[in-house]
């Protein structure tokens, strides 16, 4: 894995990808963002030596260089998934990458299904801690203690500070945030009733595909860290609706304004 990092690193230093100082990872919910950035550099992922490519019709392949509110950025527009057949050393290999490029703080998007029925559709959730339920971890395989502490601690794997400014910066803009535990599931089905009362019971507040992977991986290598959930659907399990994937990016992209003002405003602070 060392070769592929520093063969990507050296392909996107040659293409002007310089000492950025934050990394964001474009989840459902957040595709807005990229019309708020100056973008200096761009590339498809699909011409980056080692990357993944991204398979879901909804998510987009570039890495884009640019400057957002003063900082300069490096952006993740689509993320990759268990569920589209990489390992979890795939779909957290970018977030290696952003770091040995220089960032060091990382941001996250994503989409989630809200089990906390005080929670509701088209709601935003910052995350202040995770369960991983994807069987597996980033962190298991052989070399990974040359890139980082093997037994990564993960008692405070969210930055309470960028936490708290999120919290201002939602207040102050009127924006509904709330605060609770995301669940990773590998997917792609959505849940059945027995398992959101699984989820309920164990903690869950919102359960996704994604994030979990990134943020183990980000803690790893000592990044901060901070993610926000667009909650797409209400998982009550005594009254499921089927639930239609359009209906799901329909609710994402009716939030985008208040996740693109949230990131914006605290990108400004950091």
């Amino acid at each position: 894995m060392i070769k592929f990092i520093e063969e990507t690193v050296d392909y996107l230093n040659n293409k002007g990808f310089e000492n950025p100082e934050i990394g964001i990872i474009l989840g459902t919910g957040l595709g807005q963002l990229i019309n708020e950035i100056e973008i200096i550099k761009e590339v498809s992922y699909n011409h980056i030596p080692n990357f993944p490519t991204a398979t879901v019709e909804f998510h987009k392949g570039k890495l884009i260089y640019g400057t957002l509110a003063g900082k300069i950025v490096v952006v993740m527009q689509g993320r990759f998934h268990l569920y589209e057949g990489y390992t979890l050393q795939d779909v957290t290999f970018p977030v290696r990458i952003m770091e040995k490029l220089g960032i060091k703080t990382l941001l996250v998007s994503n989409a989630a299904g809200a089990i906390n029925l005080n929670f509701k559709k088209g709601e935003l959730m910052l995350i202040e801690d995770h369960i991983n339920l994807q069987g597996n971890s980033p962190l298991a395989f052989k070399g990974v203690s040359l890139l980082g502490e093997r037994f990564t601690d993960m008692s405070a794997p969210y930055d309470a500070e960028i936490n708290s400014t999120f919290k201002k910066i939602a207040k102050a803009n009127n924006i509904t945030l709330h605060e609770g535990v995301y669940a990773s599931v590998v997917g792609p089905q959505l849940e059945t009733r027995a398992e959101y009362r699984m989820l309920k019971i164990i903690g869950a507040d919102a359960v996704g595909m994604s994030t979990v992977p990134e943020i183990i991986v980000a803690n790893h290598l000592n990044l901060r860290v901070a993610a926000v959930s667009v909650l797409t659907d209400e998982c009550d399990p005594d009254n499921l609706e089927p639930v239609d994937i359009k209906d799901i990016i329909a609710s994402a992209e009716k939030a985008e304004p208040q996740m693109v003002t949230l990131f914006k405003a605290l990108i400004e602070t950091l």
